[in-house]
Order: structure tokens, then C-alpha cells, then sequence
């Protein structure tokens, strides 16, 4: 069975004429030059992109946080933010500010690009096309599955919101 709903077999499967291991590594490259690209915002404006609209989004407490992750763990730090989403979004450009060595930056954003892409791409095509897979066999089960992962996912976000405010409110 090539295509499934639209979807093509993930042995298959090709976007623009390209196969899906293409379009996956394009993306690691993508990611790796936006990666640099935040290092060297960080590198060159410094303390002041805390002040910046973007350092104004981010607590200054979670900065800090995340200095600290930077300043203990270095370059290990920056693979290991691939696989953290807030990390992931700020952690570039504050080993930037904090001027961690480059080289080893290099290295280990390459690392991270080269492993989370591929095994994040994979993983989620993999869950789509299972899910559409299990929708052609059964649409009410389908039905079922996405609603109880809908529900799970409300519950996990009210309960962390839950906690975060009770936290607020003891301090």
C-alpha cells in the first residue's frame, strides 16, 4: 500500500520529487545554520539581548537557569537542549552572551541537528501515518485514540498549570 489517505508509506515517501531522508537532512542543516545564528546574535549583542524583545519573553529567573545549565555543562549542554524544548529555544544564543568556546559549540549543535532531526522527523511521520493506518482499518477506534490523546495532553497541561500557580501562590 504506497499512499494511505493522502500520506505515502514512510518507506516511500517523498516530498518534491525528494526522498523523506532529503527533506530530513535539509532540515538538520536548516536547524544546525539557525543554531550559529543565535550564537552569534548572543556572541555580538551580549547582555543587551536580555533587554531585548526577545530577552523580555523569558523570565529572568529562567535566564539565569539556564546560564548556569551553560556554565556547568558547556558544549554537553547544547546537544542535551536539543532534547528540552525551552532549552532548545534558549539556550543558543545564551551560550552566545556567555561566549562558550565555539568550536565545541560547533560540535555539539552538529551532534544535536545530526540525532534530534532525524529521530524526532521519523518518530512523528511514524505516529501520523500509524494513526491513519489505524483510521483506513477503523475510523471509530481512530476517533477514540485521538480523543484520548487530546484528553491526556489537556490534563497534563491544566495539571502543570495547577502546580505552577499553587508554587506561586505558597511563595
Amino acid at each position: 500500500m504506497r499512499y494511505l489517505a493522502g500520506i505515502p508509506d514512510p518507506t516511500r515517501a517523498s516530498f518534491f520529487g525528494l526522498p523523506y531522508w532529503v527533506i530530513v537532512l535539509v532540515g538538520a542543516i536548516a536547524l544546525f545554520g539557525a543554531f550559529q545564528a543565535y550564537y552569534w546574535i548572543g556572541h555580538k549583542l551580549g547582555e543587551k539581548l536580555y533587554d531585548s524583545r526577545i530577552g523580555r519573553r523569558l523570565p529572568r529567573a529562567q535566564i539565569a537557569r539556564v546560564e548556569k545549565v551553560v556554565e556547568k555543562w558547556g558544549a554537553l549542554a547544547v546537544y542535551g537542549c536539543f532534547w528540552v524544548p525551552v532549552l532548545r529555544h534558549t539556550l543558543p544564543w545564551v551560550a552566545g552572551v556567555l561566549r562558550i568556546s565555539y568550536p565545541w559549540y560547533v560540535v555539539a549543535s552538529a551532534l544535536g541537528c545530526l540525532t534530534w532531526v532525524p529521530v524526532t522527523s521519523f518518530a512523528l511521520y511514524g505516529v501520523i501515518w500509524g494513526w491513519f493506518q489505524l483510521a483506513t482499518h477503523s475510523p471509530v477506534t481512530a476517533v477514540v485514540v485521538a480523543v484520548v490523546a487530546v484528553a491526556v495532553i489537556v490534563f497534563l497541561v491544566v495539571r502543570r498549570r495547577r502546580r505552577k500557580a499553587d508554587k506561586a501562590l505558597a511563595a
